[in-house]
């Protein structure tokens, strides 16, 4: 429960337009919960479905029944009685068709209704009412024989079962999962800071408050029943907010049994996987759109506000409602909005100081000495150098690499030193300012705590491990998975992820084999042109294959780690999370970081010289191109980094849109052919689920982004600002799937944003050396500065001649030469490297002082970057002052309602023996 927003609006009035006008008058906390329940608890009796043999021979609920009398706008948020809300529904396919296995799954669903209703859940089936067909003489037909009626009872086979929790059985669960409610409103002023005064300046990316206004502050206390009075309640219909209630819910529902003869068959989603029911979800607040105005109007309900304010295109710019979608969809979903924002936030600093370094590449590009040189025909230009591959390729001029030159140029000069020691220092200060924003959404939304205290065991692990103990901490018996039934599981586990990396590596390798047959196949043509254009061409296509291999990987190894995480047997959600997130995550940096540290690292490192060139299965090492291998990895790094993000938000929004309009055709039909309603319970099934894994790939799409915007940060410096413009379009295309394309997920719990930091600090720390790294041994940097000192007279001038090796064409190792050469009788051609001048060609001086400059750059840059970093961490406190003070304010407060319930208790003892010693005497 949100420490800031809780609703206080009672009562039974129908939600009208008017009604967030009426709720700001009662209540000074926010206002917009529309959808808020009311009334008294139901009668059992009167609303629960009967649970017997007959159940699954009810009439079917197909498109429900045709225009009801008007009544309230949200009536199908409620049961029949119009007070009890709906908190789930159970959807199940009645077949026609009886058999063994029907027979069966209609057992299951007996015994796990039967279950509910033991834990006091109400359950009501949704079924047609009074089809409008009448006789010739104008008598009403009964529902059974209209003809309407019939037809929707063979076109439609989905039963819903409506669920309800009332007070007894949400206080009972409420206490039992230490859920935290109001007990006193915040009283502690925020202190005055500069920040203060600027948040009163005019802001344009603020939210508007007359929709979505401040929200109240409370301390908050785990609920307890029998001190019901303590809390701040107004009634207690309302007191439980949706999202609460779904939680609640979701938890009996998980833990329900549907064979009482066997403890490992339980819970909806084991009924959902085999066939019982075909979906369980709790119900969206009603249309996410209305054709009426937002500012005549008012919004309809929580949904359509968010949508308005948070999901519509329109309002890109605009701040998040953090608090409204922590309301709606719950404490998981809402830090991962909260993350995603603040990421994208700090990605504006990265992309400006980017821009800023890719514009001063373009406005220094024509006085690039190296440049110039390359591209002077007359001058050096004109050297020539040797063939790029064996006996077909012919010899060929330096100034042929003059667009390579200008593109590297771009990416590759003195700014781009400076911008790779701010993204290292960035990284730290993005997950440092995290953490402390992260620790204030944490007391702010009762977080602190909640996977020690409030956590459950996963129903999996109390049915299947095979082990029991005495807990330390309760000191009863517990379910326990001991070392010996432990290290087989995760030394499968470890085999199986050591596997998929080997099958990425043999990836990579075939990716490296086609790079080095294409290139020599392009320049084995015979045109110049297309021998010119060998280089990009290889990069382009190499790159392209490699997304689609590495998209293919990623759905296998998914399924994969799915299966081995399930084999773990992990006590905790939380612990079976990270666990799933750090498998998934070592495959996927190997899978699309692997070509990236390869064209950095490897390509052109050893290949030798034309009297004895490197090889790879035979083949002789591709090369980098004159002018360095950095343009190869800005291309690489870009294709694969956009490409990615494209593919991912076409699959995301793409695929669930046009499958729900698949999927809903029939009931908008229906409803316009006037034969029924379409109800909210079949529009929330018609649309897409979440998944068992939910944010997972929300999460790791953005933090795989991460590294491309860090790990080689330096090769793309605009990589941030790419990263920028994808990141404000998928804030709201998750936010418009959330609200329009998804069904609602149950509201789940979490502390943080799990193992993900872990992952952030660990790229951060790593960029630190692939940076330096790739400036000492990708770029030119450390050359062209020993260049500067040794021979250079502070310029650059010469430098191309200094870097190019010579070599006696006569010295070609057998099958290299090459054959009918235009060039005639060449005495002398050049190649990268710093070698000497005559057989066998070994390393010169010139090479191993360059060496010791990019040994000694890297050792000073890391260390300097890393003793900045931790001293920014050790600076920067994880928890704000004035957070450290309202918790220091809870806990006394908690301290307080303690002592003064011992108290009363101890008052109520001593005078039940008083009582007892007078009636005695």
């Amino acid at each position: 429960m949100s420490k800031a927003g809780y609703t206080q609006v009672a009562g039974n009035e129908d939600p009208s337009p008017d009604l967030h006008e009426q709720a700001r008058k009662l209540s000074e906390g926010p206002v917009y919960a529309i959808t808020g329940v009311t009334g008294a608890e139901k009668n059992a009796n009167a609303s629960e479905i009967e649970l017997s043999d007959n159940i699954e021979k009810q009439p079917l609920h197909a498109a429900s029944p045709a225009k009801k009398p008007e009544g309230k706008k949200d009536e199908d948020q409620f049961l029949k009685d119009g007070k009890s809300k709906i908190d789930y529904v159970m959807v199940y396919k009645n077949e026609t068709k009886e058999g063994e296995d029907e027979a069966k799954r209609a057992k299951r669903r007996k015994e796990f209704f039967a279950n509910l209703k033991e834990e006091g859940l109400i359950l009501e089936q949704a079924d047609p009412d009074t089809i409008p067909a009448a006789t010739e003489e104008g008598e009403e037909l009964p529902a059974s024989e209209s003809p309407d009626y019939q037809k929707m009872e063979e076109e439609d086979k989905n039963t819903f079962i409506k669920v309800h929790a009332p007070w007894s059985v949400l206080s009972r669960y409420a206490e039992e999962m230490k859920i935290k409610m109001p007990i006193k409103e915040n009283d502690i002023d925020e202190p005055t800071t500069i920040w203060t005064f600027l948040r009163k300046v005019p802001n344009p990316f603020a939210l508007s408050t007359e929709f979505v206004p401040q929200e109240t502050n409370y301390f908050t206390l785990a609920f307890v029943r029998s001190r019901e009075d303590e809390f701040i309640m107004e009634s207690r219909d309302t007191f439980f907010s949706g999202t609460t209630r779904s939680r609640i819910v979701h938890e009996i529902l998980e833990k329900a049994r549907y064979d009482p003869d066997d403890k490992t068959k339980f819970g909806y989603d084991h009924m959902v996987a085999n066939g019982s029911l075909a979906a369980c979800f709790p119900l969206h607040d009603g249309d996410w759109h209305s054709d009426q105005s937002l500012l005549t109007h008012g919004p309809l309900n929580d949904r359509h506000l968010l949508y308005e304010e948070w999901a519509s295109p329109k309002k890109f710019y605009k701040q998040q409602p953090l608090n409204l979608i922590r309301s709606y969809f719950g404490d998981k979903i809402g830090l991962y909005f909260s993350w995603l924002g603040y990421y994208t936030i700090m990605l504006t600093y990265a992309a400006i100081f980017g821009v800023v370094t890719f514009l001063l590449g373009c406005i220094t590009l024509g006085s690039s000495v190296k440049v110039q040189e390359i591209c002077n025909e007359e001058g050096v230009g004109s050297l020539v150098m040797c063939p790029l591959c064996n006996e077909r390729c012919d010899y060929w001029h330096l100034s042929s690499s003059c667009f390579y030159s200008k593109l590297t140029y771009l990416f590759d000069n003195w700014a781009t030193v400076i911008f790779a020691i701010f993204m290292s220092l960035w990284a730290t200060m993005f997950c440092e300012f995290w953490k402390r924003r992260e620790n204030t959404l944490q007391y702010e939304w009762d977080l602190f705590g909640f996977e020690d205290n409030e956590e459950n065991v996963r129903p999996e692990f109390e049915a299947k491990a095979p082990d029991k103990r005495i807990s330390p901490i309760t000191k009863l018996s517990e379910p326990y998975l001991a070392l010996r039934t432990k290290f087989p599981r995760i030394a499968a586990s470890i085999m199986s992820i050591l596997f998929m990396i080997l099958l990425v590596v043999a990836a990579v390798i075939s990716v490296i084999i086609y790079r080095i047959a294409i290139k020599v196949a392009l320049a084995r043509t015979g045109s110049e042109f297309v021998s010119s254009m060998s280089s990009i061409v290889t990069s382009v296509t190499a790159s392209f294959i490699s997304v689609i291999l590495i998209m293919i990987l990623q759905n296998v190894y998914e399924r994969i780690a799915v299966w081995l995480t399930d084999l773990e047997l992990h006590r905790t959600e939380t612990e079976y999370e990270d666990s799933f997130v750090f498998k998934m995550y070592l495959f996927a940096f190997v899978n699309y970081y692997s070509t990236s540290f390869y064209i950095a690292f490897l390509k052109g490192k050893i290949p030798g010289n034309p009297s004895d060139y490197g090889k790879i299965f035979g083949l002789r090492q591709e090369e980098c191109d004159a002018s360095g291998c950095m343009q190869e990895l800005f291309i690489n790094i870009a294709i694969t980094m956009c490409g990615k993000q494209f593919f991912n938000n076409f699959m995301e929004l793409g695929t669930p849109v046009i499958l729900n309009c698949i999927r809903s055709y029939k009931g908008r039909q229906e409803e316009k052919k006037g034969r029924g309603k379409y109800e909210q319970w079949e529009k929330d099934l018609d649309l897409a689920d979440i998944g068992p894994r939910g944010l997972f790939k929300e999460y790791l799409e953005m933090v795989v982004q991460f590294g491309f915007t860090t790990i080689f940060v330096c090769a793309f410096p605009l990589a941030p600002f790419f990263a920028l413009l994808n990141n404000l379009i998928e804030i709201r295309l998750d936010a418009f799937k959330f609200i329009s394309q998804l069904r609602r997920p149950y509201a789940a719990r979490a502390q943080d944003i799990g193992a993900w930091y872990a992952i952030l600090v660990g790229i951060g720390n790593l960029s630190v050396l692939t940076n330096a790294l790739v400036l000492a041994f990708t770029s030119e940097f450390i050359p062209q500065a020993v260049y500067k000192r040794r021979g250079g007279n502070g310029t650059l001038a010469g430098y191309m001649d200094f870097s190019l090796s010579h070599f006696n064409p006569e010295d070609f190792e057998e099958g290299s030469a090459p054959i009918d050469s235009e060039f005639g009788n060449i005495t002398d051609c050049r190649y990268r490297g710093f070698y000497e001048s005559t057989a066998p060609y070994n390393y010169n001086y010139d090479n191993w002082v360059i060496l010791t400059w990019k040994l000694f750059f890297v050792l000073i840059y890391e260390h300097v970057i890393y003793l900045i970093k931790f001293a920014l961490a050790y600076m920067i406190p994880d928890v704000p002052d004035f957070v450290r003070d309202q918790i220091r304010r809870e806990n006394y407060l908690a301290q307080q309602a303690l002592h003064e319930a011992t108290l009363q208790r101890a008052l109520r003892d001593d005078q039940d023996d008083r009582k007892g010693g007078a009636s005695n005497a």
